[in-house]
C-alpha cells in the first residue's frame, strides 16, 4: 500500500512572498524557503512514499514552476495547480497548453482572495469547472463560511462528473471546541457523492493552535461518521502545519485518528484514496 500525503506546498520566500494571517506570529516560522528536499527528508523519517503539491498563489506561473519541479523528484506524484476559471474560454486555453503535463491532477483556487463573495456560483466559473471534469482533473478549495458552502454544493450537483476535494477538513473550529454549523455544514457536504475531504489542519487552524490529536478526534470521527474512508484523504500541509506541530508529529498524530478504522479503510485514507481520485 503506497502511503501519500494529499496536500502540503513548497516556496521560495525571496520570490513569492506569502502573507499570513494577522494577528499570527507564522511568520517566524514560515518566512524561508521550505523545498522539496527539506520534505523528503521529512517524509522519510515518517515512511511517506510520496506526495502532492498543491498550488498556494492564485498565479500560473507558480503551477508552472511546481510542474517543472515535480518532474525532478519522483516522490511529487501529482500537482494541483490553478488557472484563471472566471472565463471558461481562457480557461481553456489554459488548459490546452498544461495538456502535456502529465503530473498536473487538478486544480485549487483559493477563495479567500476573491472580493466577490458570489464567485463560486458565477456561470463562467461553473462552466470551467465543467472542463476540469472533462479532462478528469479534480477541484479543490476550502469554502469559508455557510455561504460559499452552498455554492459549492450546488457545484457539486450542476457538474455532478467532476471529483470535488474540501481541504482541511473543512476549517473545523478546533480551538474554540466549536461544533455548529460547521458540523452540519460538513453531513451535507457528505450527501454529495462526488466531494471528497481532506484530513489536514490549515492556516486557519495552525496559525492560533497546537496538535493536539485528541482535540482533533471527535471532528475527525464526524468527518467519518459521514463521508466514510473512501472520501478522506491524509494530508500533512506543510510547511504551514509546522506552526502547530513537527510533521513527523503530525503524521503520527493523523495515523492515530485512524485507529478505529478497518485495515482496508486505513489504506484509503493513507493512499488509496488519492491514487484513485488524482489517478496516479
Amino acid at each position: 500500500m503506497p502511503i501519500i500525503d494529499a496536500h502540503h506546498h513548497v516556496w521560495w520566500h525571496a520570490k513569492r512572498p506569502h502573507h499570513w494571517p494577522e494577528g499570527s506570529n507564522a511568520g517566524a516560522t514560515l518566512d524561508r524557503d521550505f523545498t522539496p528536499e527539506d520534505l523528503a527528508a521529512e517524509i522519510k523519517r515518517s515512511d511517506v512514499d510520496g506526495t502532492i503539491l498543491v498550488q498556494s498563489l492564485n498565479e500560473a506561473e507558480e503551477t508552472n514552476e511546481f510542474l517543472d519541479i515535480a518532474d525532478q523528484y519522483d516522490f511529487l506524484r501529482g500537482v494541483i495547480g490553478w488557472i484563471p476559471l472566471d472565463d471558461p474560454a481562457v480557461a481553456e486555453r489554459a488548459l490546452d497548453v498544461l495538456a502535456t503535463r502529465k503530473k498536473l491532477v487538478g486544480i485549487r483556487h483559493l477563495l479567500r482572495m476573491e472580493k466577490a463573495q458570489d464567485w463560486l456560483s458565477r456561470p463562467g466559473v461553473v462552466a470551467s469547472v465543467k472542463l476540469l471534469a472533462k479532462r478528469s482533473l479534480v477541484f479543490e478549495l476550502v469554502p469559508v463560511g455557510a455561504d460559499q458552502f452552498e455554492q459549492a454544493f450546488a457545484l457539486a450537483r450542476a457538474v455532478p462528473d467532476v471529483h470535488i476535494i474540501f481541504d482541511h477538513l473543512g476549517r473545523p473550529p478546533v480551538p474554540e471546541q466549536g461544533w455548529e454549523p460547521w458540523a452540519t455544514l460538513i453531513a451535507r457536504s457528505a450527501e454529495h457523492p462526488n466531494i471528497a475531504i481532506k484530513l489536514s489542519a490549515g492556516m486557519a487552524l495552525v496559525a492560533h493552535w497546537k496538535w493536539s490529536t485528541d482535540a482533533l478526534r471527535r471532528y475527525t470521527d464526524h468527518v467519518f461518521d459521514t463521508f466514510g474512508a473512501q472520501r478522506v484523504l491524509a494530508a500533512s500541509n506543510w510547511p504551514p502545519s509546522l506552526l502547530a506541530g513537527s510533521y513527523e508529529d503530525i503524521w503520527r498524530g493523523i495515523t492515530d485518528l485512524l485507529s478505529a478504522l478497518s485495515p482496508t479503510e486505513r489504506a484509503a485514507v493513507l493512499g488509496n484514496n488519492a491514487q484513485r481520485l488524482y489517478r496516479l
